[in-house]
């Protein structure tokens, strides 16, 4: 099996849309989920339904890729399951590389998923020296001493930040002058990167934040309704609430 450092996707030099990269995945997980209950075909709304996209948007999508599926058949699953993993680089082993191994950087280590959709995590670094040998997820962690030599001998091309924020943008410099061309960042911090390495970032408040708004505006919305909705107090007459003019209140005098 190919390895990251040799073999990159060819999203880009095939022109397909950032956006439509960002839906792969979504197509995938459905399309995962249609395979492992032997769906053979799914239709073009079936799968945009179960991806949370417009069946316009998907049929587009998947039009970069080639993949116009059959009139009144749809897709074939399992095809569109090579395809789009193909697509993704995920026909290959894509070693990763954690750096921060506390509460978060352990979870992630953990995570089952990751060796299922092409991804091995192949070394775990830690700053603190207390936690150099310590298994986490059946991996030795390593001092970050070494983290120039760990990404070489295990050929990584992919970089996983949950440090604190203080110290990711040194983590980072460190990652790409070692050959790191894309991070996965999970620090609430902004990281700076030279042309050619990719950076996406994972910030979990600023998701809760943005469902607190949501949640905030309902709340004001559901007020609105119940206080137009409640019927006016017993022998309340609307009509004096108006001026002369029938717009706003008369102001009487002292």
């Amino acid at each position: 099996m190919a390895t990251g450092r040799t073999h990159r996707p060819a999203t880009r030099s095939r022109g397909i849309p950032e956006a439509t990269v960002a839906r792969l995945p979504l197509y995938l997980r459905a399309l995962t989920a249609l395979s492992e209950r032997s769906v053979p075909t799914v239709s073009s709304e079936e799968l945009a339904a179960a991806a949370g996209v417009n069946s316009a948007k998907l049929r587009k999508d998947f039009s970069y890729l080639g993949s116009y599926g059959t009139r009144g058949v749809g897709y074939d699953v399992e095809y569109l399951v090579y395809q789009i993993s193909r697509e993704l680089g995920l026909t290959q082993d894509w070693p990763v590389v954690i750096v921060g191994i506390g509460n978060l950087g352990a979870a992630l280590a953990n995570y089952g998923g990751f060796a299922s959709r092409g991804f091995r995590v192949a070394a775990l670094i830690d700053a603190d020296p207390a936690m150099a040998g310590k298994q986490v997820a059946g991996i030795a962690v390593q001092h970050s001493d070494g983290l120039e030599k760990i990404i070489s001998e295990n050929g990584v091309s992919i970089g996983v930040i949950t440090t604190p924020p203080g110290v990711a943008q040194q983590v980072c410099d460190r990652l790409v002058a070692a050959g790191i061309t894309s991070i996965l960042n999970f620090a609430p911090t902004v990281l700076s990167v030279p042309d050619g390495v990719d950076v996406r970032k994972v910030d979990l408040s600023i998701e809760l934040q943005i469902l607190a708004f949501h949640e905030q505006r309902k709340a004001v919305e559901e007020a609105a309704a119940s206080d137009a909705a409640a019927p006016a107090p017993a022998g309340h007459d609307a009509s004096t609430d108006q001026g002369p003019d029938g717009d706003v209140p008369a102001v009487m005098p002292a």
